[in-house]
């Protein structure tokens, strides 16, 4: 499967300049581009707005099930983007079929279960005590002080955990989805603070969404209901984060946006769409693996060989994109949840859209005259292919008291 023009998964261009990359990438190749991943692993990435429709909705033939993949006696034991692309892993990723129907099931009636009033109340009562630890200093980093901060609080209250478990289970997540050097040990973290926690639900139920999953009647076992909260958590927690950071980038460097900035709720919104369509958190998804011999988008695809779903790229496909300049108004037609029987949950996508408008609106609210304190061209993203969020995002405003 390798070809000699496969273009390397890393670098500073990820970083830097991912949409330029992606319109080299399908100049180069097409919709279907041969790429490498750590270690020189080939894969595919599915640029393609219409391949990757193809490839999320035929389950059959794109499967979930990793275990076909043609590569794994090429994989060391500490590959460091084994978390995201695991064997044997009896998750909600990986199950496919009924099983799979089943699992997806217990998962959004446990989040469908969840008070939106109720968790709202949480969100913003956390994002007012972020808030009121940094309004008096008149500047504040909003990723690391704010954003990186939010979620994680909101989902653990939600799912069981206490409050002070929180900080940990952020630096873990963060370790994990990153796919560096510390990437297994965030894993082994978060999976013995989701063991911990269905343990404790399973002796002494309460009104939370573990002990939701817990008493589903489909015969699912703790590993599993743990491996799916570690699913739950990661997916939840940094793609809202980024998606409260570059939706609060969006705002305040984008001239379609100024003049609205706290001109209305509205305007959060439209950022917040305009963000999963032109700089939607997660980028690329590992992913599907091939049943059998066959094409896509001119390519000859293997049996076993890796697509990863390029959701930015299939986003800014010129053929559904004609004129990118322009806002979508609420269009919402886009990839950034997914497509097919393995997309993101409604329930889970309406927690996400609550969690981050909250988030938003509350900096708005309480930092009425924020502004950006560095040029906008020097704001720099982490250095991950799969998920796309700023490093820093340092703003000025005028000091407020604390609530």
């Amino acid at each position: 499967m390798t070809t000699p023009d496969a273009v390397p998964l890393s670098g500073p261009r990820f970083q830097t300049e991912p949409a330029r990359l992606y319109r080299e990438m399908r100049r180069d190749h097409g919709s279907v581009v041969p790429v490498l991943l750590d270690g020189d692993i080939p894969a595919w990435l599915v640029l393609g707005y219409r391949e990757l429709h193809q490839v999320t909705g035929d389950p059959v033939l794109f499967s979930r099930d990793s275990d076909l993949w043609n590569q794994w006696e090429n994989i060391p034991a500490d590959w460091p983007l084994l978390p995201m692309i695991g064997r044997k892993q009896p998750s909600i990723l990986y199950t496919v079929g009924e099983r799979h129907r089943q699992r997806a099931a217990m998962v959004s009636n446990a989040l469908e279960a969840v008070d939106p009033f109720e968790m709202r109340g949480h969100a913003e009562r956390f994002a007012d005590e972020l808030i009121d630890a940094l309004c008096a200093a008149g500047e504040a980093d909003l990723i690391a002080q704010y954003a990186m901060l939010l979620p994680v609080r909101v989902l653990a209250r939600l799912y069981g955990f206490s409050d002070k478990e929180g900080p940990g289970l952020v630096t873990a997540l963060n370790d994990m989805i990153d796919g560096r050097e510390r990437a297994l040990a965030g894993q082994a973290h978060l999976a013995g603070s989701m063991a911990r926690l269905v343990a404790d639900r399973r002796k002494e139920p309460a009104d939370d969404v573990v002990s939701r999953m817990l008493a589903d009647d489909s015969g699912f076992s703790d590993e599993e209901i743990v491996q799916d909260l570690m699913v739950m958590m990661a997916a939840g927690h940094q793609p809202t984060a980024d998606w409260i950071g570059n939706s609060l980038r969006l705002m305040l460097t984008d001239d379609r946006f100024a003049a609205s900035l706290f001109g209305g709720r509205n305007s959060v919104a439209e950022a917040m769409n305009e963000v999963l369509w032109e700089d939607t958190p997660t980028q690329n998804v590992a992913g599907r693996w091939a049943a059998r011999d066959t094409r896509l988008g001119g390519r000859a695809v293997r049996a076993g060989d890796l697509l990863l779903l390029g959701l930015q790229g299939a986003n800014s496909d010129p053929q559904v994109r004609t004129d990118a300049s322009e806002l979508t108004g609420g269009n919402n037609a886009h990839f950034s949840f997914g497509h097919g029987e393995h997309r993101c949950p409604f329930p889970a996508q309406e927690v996400a859209e609550v969690i981050a408008r909250t988030g938003i609106e509350v900096v708005l609210d309480r930092l009425p005259d924020i502004d950006l304190a560095v040029p906008a061209d020097s704001l720099t993203r982490r250095p991950s292919p799969w998920l796309r969020g700023l490093t820093r995002l340092p703003v000025r405003f005028s000091p407020v008291p604390a609530r």
